[in-house]
């Protein structure tokens, strides 16, 4: 019995000078079965029945495979060999013995180790890093990550590495907050994928200047500028995840914008802290309608990544509205007494427009009856003198039948 607690006693100090090291490989068996067997896909794997029934000169067993028996050359000392595995052998393995009794079940699963893993990181400000992974083999095994970073050292110098913050485990995704911006640019990042079968660790070098991209910025909008045909107010506002404790780094913007129907962007480059967001636009194109956009830049670091441009805004120029129909006013007519000898001068006027009228309808009309008798003479004359030839013709003929023979 002292035996016993003594062995007790150096198993729990042991596992607590261990736990934190094998804190992520004890959790991938949390909620498993404890009779659970894991193997790697086209190996060998051996499953042992255990207890009193193992070994040379012991009661044989019967292996049985989801409820249905397992032929015996498989079999070996109590033993199951199975091997170049595959998907299909996964399932529920059992042994008994040659009574029959029930003397182990194992739940045998089937995978891959861990292999390197995608990692990509991004910096949207001088105060954070996160870093995504994705699996570039899948396992079929529970799998867990262990991520940490760490700055590059000079020569031989060794840095301890510091975690980068998972906030859930499921999520390959996980920060590193206040990284060492100005003291070291390059940092590197370690994913290590860990499974039941063991671990494997991806490590990529990223530059925090060459990598800080601001995200795009928020919120832009265009007016009109009252009485201005050719210009645009365009509004924004700075990245929110730029303002976090970044008051002392400003941006540098560049706006494109051009008429729809163009091929060509013209772009202005802003130089301004991060409370003046707005340029005026002044030549543009008269009504039209305009696209813009804006993208950001870190001010300080020239060399770093452009965001990504903002959400496209339309808008075209004010336009003068068209002119209303002016009514005349309504005045007050006032009576005078009135002679009826007297004639006002609008009157005189429309008469004399009048008679002018009837002068020039005269004067057509004697024109029309002139030319009317001139070509009926003319018609007369032809006739008569077609009516003398033929007079003269006859009386040829008439003189021509008196002479004698």
């Amino acid at each position: 019995m002292p035996g016993l607690v003594s062995c007790l006693g150096n198993l729990i100090v042991t596992g607590f000078i261990i736990l934190f090291c094998e804190l992520v490989t004890s959790e991938i068996w949390t909620n498993e079965v404890s009779d659970v067997q894991f193997g790697g896909l086209g190996s060998r794997v051996t499953l042992t029945c255990g207890g009193s029934h193992t070994g040379v000169g012991r009661s044989p067993v019967e292996w049985r495979f989801n409820g249905s028996s397992v032929p015996p050359r498989q079999t070996h000392e109590g033993s199951l060999a199975l091997l170049n595995t595959t998907h299909s052998m996964e399932g529920n393995y059992s042994c008994y013995d040659e009574r029959g009794t029930l003397l182990k079940s194992i739940k045998l699963r089937l995978g891959h180790p861990p292999h390197f893993v995608s990692v990509s990181c991004r910096v949207p400000n001088h105060m954070k890093i996160s870093c995504s992974w994705a699996q570039t083999k899948r396992t079929n095994l529970p799998t867990l990550y262990r991520a940490s970073y760490s700055q590059k050292g000079q020569g031989r110098k060794q840095i301890p590495s510091e975690p980068c913050e998972q906030k859930d485990i499921g999520v390959n995704e996980c920060t590193i907050t206040d990284p060492p911006f100005w003291s070291s640019s390059k940092i590197l990042v370690n994913i290590t994928e860990i499974n039941p079968l063991g671990s494997n660790s991806t490590i990529i070098q990223i530059d925090l200047r060459e990598l800080l991209k601001p995200d795009p910025p928020e919120d832009v909008q265009v007016s009109q500028v009252e009485g201005e045909p050719t210009q645009l107010l365009v509004q924004w506002n700075c990245p929110p995840s730029w303002l976090v404790g970044m008051s002392a780094f400003s941006l540098t913007y560049l706006l494109h914008y051009r008429p729809i129907g163009s091929n060509f962007w013209s772009k202005v480059d802003i130089e301004s802290d991060t409370e003046s967001t707005s340029l005026m636009i002044t030549d543009a194109l008269i009504g039209h309608l305009h696209q813009i956009q804006i993208r950001a830049q870190d001010a300080l670091i020239n060399h770093s990544q452009w965001s990504e441009w903002s959400h496209m805004v339309e808008a075209k120029p004010w336009t003068e509205p068209p002119k209303e129909p002016t009514e005349e006013p309504d005045y007050i007519l006032e009576s005078y007494p009135v002679r009826t000898t007297d004639k006002s001068s609008d009157s005189s006027s429309n008469h004399n427009g009048n008679v002018g009228l009837l002068v020039l309808l005269g004067l057509f009309a004697a024109i029309m009856v002139a030319v009317l008798l001139t070509i009926i003479t003319l018609l007369w004359v032809r006739q008569r003198k077609q009516d003398n030839v033929k007079k003269q013709e006859l009386t040829s003929m008439l003189k021509m039948k008196s002479i004698p023979i």
